[in-house]
């Protein structure tokens, strides 16, 4: 087979983990089959364990079965704050998940011997990030204190703490002088590898010499604890055993991890050392499928085959498969079904998992895997997996032998290596690296694919939500009418707010208990999405990709307030029980399974993707302001590349909620204070395509168009024309101008 993705060197390589603040010592764990699960550190979850806690097996009802996991620890002991374009004492005054970040990704270039920072720019140099939007510490306590007014007499936190989701991105770019930007995606699970994937698509189109893919995890603990339980997802016994029979449910971890990557020919003339060669990655969701939380062998299984086709490889040339491996029954046995359909007729392929060292990581599982695969090819060993000692059923007859012990990896040829990290709400991705060595890695010393030729991409669909507005039409009527849709708050200030959002029930694929529990932002998105795909009369379920623009909803932070009430309200002495659960009930209502997708920072998304039944490419996409132009120019550039044959772009925002108008008063500049909500929508398909089908052009898509871009929080200038009019939405405001 002939490939069709150009290797990619990984030249550089970094983490923060738990139990290993570096590769060497993950690696050094991984070898010795360490198990680095332990109970949640003392005050991470901000309320005493005992208020939160259900029994192990009992009905969770808005509590955690355990709070074991995966967590970083001493890494304060290896952060230098200087060096990022801000003060170190702002540094140091930012949530963990900045710092993991800024850390993970100048680890990952010094490793790559490269020097970064305001005195040594790098203006061909970029990054894409993977990060779980949902609200870290940090942003949960802002959102805190601008809910109670100061009630905890707690100095109330860095604003910049509540921008989690795209901010870290931009600050990176800031901060190691990345010319070629930076942006952040959620993919859920598959995260890491969607980042890896952007990145490389950089590389290959010329637009950067040396790129940056990484992941961190670093949301709110407790919710994850809880909302995992609510999901009966979460361990009862608190153990992490991919495989196992008797696995009972996954581990949530936190922590970060970055690669830096390079063409293979400019790495190999500069002398650089390679630490292994990115081969091929595969992308899909499972569109329909059996829903959110039931995973799809036959989406998995199309990610899989992508990624060889890419790299132009045979499943026989394989003799490692890092699974996604969580230890849930059903995801585990189905992962073994999706991967028995394509290494059908092969025997004894070696599997593992890292999740039985460190539990599940979600936005950074799959670029820790990598870096396991990493120290793998540099020892010559293929490491164990622990908890293998009764395998899981599913097992019995797949062509696959579950790694228990370490063992020598024989260099016939050039070892190669697969991966595999799938998301909830169907979100896959499978990659293919392999070990440099010259003289063996034939596959990787074949010539790169033929430049690929421009494409004029249109646009065939849209909608747009904005203010009060019910749909473009509306949007159209105030441009041209230069009508203010703005309505006075109750303190007196002025937003364009959406009251109400509309849905035709009977065309929805979900119940309306279950929407009933979702965002807002969801379901704005998702009238938008119903509205442009009207407009189209068919989409290639299977080649039609979703990618749209948001930031983290600080609203998701009021279930951690209704449970640290419990806490407070002991230490204030609180008039009693009846008391309490008003409160609680006041903040948030009972963490429900619904309640949790309807949260999920992937859901914008995978909603559309599952109600439209899409099964390409979809992930979120977070780089502030430019969110859904970013996304509009990764969607543009998957349709040229052929990877697609249709796109959803769209963008989401309601930001006349008070936390982010606390934030934007502190960070932004006035015109862009006003808050608004709005939701776009665009369908994007090649011209050529676009007039074979016979659908309506309203515009096209330059080359350049939608590029990925550094629009730094704080910045913006007169293009920002609309807030005026609706407000400033701000995840939407690029693609709302668009």
């Amino acid at each position: 087979m002939t490939p069709r993705f150009e290797p990619i060197a990984v030249v550089g390589q970094a983490c923060v983990l738990p139990g290993a603040l570096d590769p060497a010592a993950l690696w050094e764990a991984v070898a010795a089959g360490r198990d680095l699960v332990s109970t949640a550190p003392p005050g991470r979850w901000g309320v005493p364990r005992g208020l939160v806690l259900a029994d192990a097996g009992a009905a969770p009802d808005d509590r955690a079965w355990s709070d074991r996991g995966g967590y970083v620890r001493g890494f304060e002991t290896v952060f230098d704050p200087a060096g990022f374009g801000l003060p170190p004492e702002e540094v140091l005054g930012l949530d963990p998940l900045f710092q993991w970040v800024l850390h993970t990704a100048r680890a990952a270039l010094r490793d790559a011997g490269v020097e970064s920072g305001a005195a040594a720019a790098l203006p061909r140099a970029g990054a894409v990030l993977g990060n779980l939007s949902f609200p870290s510490r940090g942003a949960a306590r802002f959102a805190e204190s601008v809910w109670l007014g100061g009630a905890l007499g707690e100095t109330r936190p860095d604003p910049r703490n509540r921008f989690t989701s795209g901010l870290p991105a931009h600050l990176l770019a800031r901060g190691l002088g990345l010319g070629a930007g930076s942006f952040a995606l959620d993919a859920a699970c598959a995260s890491s590898l969607y980042a890896l994937k952007l990145a490389c698509d950089r590389l290959h189109d010329r637009r950067a010499d040396l790129m940056l893919a990484g992941a961190v995890s670093c949301a709110d603990d407790l919710f994850i604890h809880i909302g995992f339980s609510a999901l009966e997802a979460l361990s009862p016994t608190g153990r992490s055993r991919p495989f196992h029979r008797d696995a009972d449910g996954l581990l949530p971890a936190e922590g970060a991890a970055f690669v830096a990557l390079k063409r293979l020919g400019d790495a190999v003339a500069a002398g650089d050392r390679v630490l292994g060669v990115v081969r091929g990655i595969g992308l899909s969701n499972d569109g329909r499928g059996r829903g959110f939380l039931a995973p799809s062998a036959e989406g998995q299984a199309r990610a899989i085959r992508g990624a060889y086709a890419a790299a132009g490889a045979s499943p026989a040339e394989v003799s490692l498969v890092e699974c996604h491996a969580t230890g849930t029954r059903v995801g585990d046995a189905v992962e073994i079904q999706s991967l028995g359909e394509v290494y059908a007729g092969l025997d004894g392929v070696p599997i593992g998992s890292l999740k039985s060292n460190l539990g599940h990581l979600v936005t950074a599982a799959g670029m820790a895997g990598l870096l396991k695969v990493l120290g793998a090819f540099a020892a010559g060993v293929r490491p164990p997996t622990l908890h293998a000692d009764e395998p899981a059923p599913a097992l019995a007859g797949a062509p696959f032998r579950l790694l228990a012990r370490a063992e020598p990896w024989p260099r016939e040829r050039s070892r190669l290596a697969a991966l595999s990290a799938f998301g909830f709400g169907g979100n896959n991705a499978h990659l293919l690296v392999e070990e440099w060595h010259p003289g063996l890695a034939a596959g990787s010393r074949r010539a790169a694919p033929p430049a690929r030729r421009p494409a004029p991409i249109a646009v065939v669909g849209l909608a747009a939500i904005a203010a009060d507005g019910q749909g473009v039409e509306d949007f159209a009527a105030a441009l041209f009418s230069g009508d203010v849709r703005l309505a006075e708050q109750e303190d007196g200030t002025l937003a364009g707010r959406a009251e109400t959002v509309a849905l035709p029930l009977a065309e929805l694929r979900f119940p309306p208990r279950d929407l009933e529990q979702a965002l807002p932002q969801q379901l704005l998105l998702l009238r938008a999405a119903l509205q442009a795909a009207a407009q189209v009369p068919e989409l290639p379920t299977a080649r039609t990709g979703v990618l749209v623009g948001m930031g983290c909803d600080a609203e998701v932070a009021r279930w951690g307030l209704r449970w640290r009430l419990a806490g407070w309200a002991r230490e204030l002495g609180a008039p009693g029980e009846e008391w309490l659960r008003a409160a609680q009930d006041g903040a948030a209502p009972r963490l429900q399974a619904a309640g949790v997708v309807g949260t999920m920072p992937n859901m914008p998304a995978n909603r559309l993707n599952s109600q439209l039944d899409l099964g390409a490419m979809s992930c979120t996409v977070s780089a502030e302001e430019q969110s859904g132009v970013v996304g509009l120019g990764l969607a543009a550039r998957a349709l040229r590349a052929g990877e697609m044959d249709a796109a959803l772009v769209g963008a989401v925002d309601l930001s006349c909620e008070p936390v982010h108008r606390a934030a934007a008063a502190a960070l932004l500049p006035a015109h862009r204070q006003t808050p608004g909500d709005a939701a776009v929508v665009l369908v994007l398909k090649r011209l050529a395509d676009a007039r074979r089908d016979g659908d309506r052009v309203l515009a096209l898509v330059g080359e350049e168009d939608g590029a990925p871009a550094d629009l730094r929080l704080g910045d913006g200038g007169e293009a920002l024309a609309l807030a005026p009019q609706l407000g400033h939405a701000h995840a939407v405001s690029g693609l709302l101008h668009v």
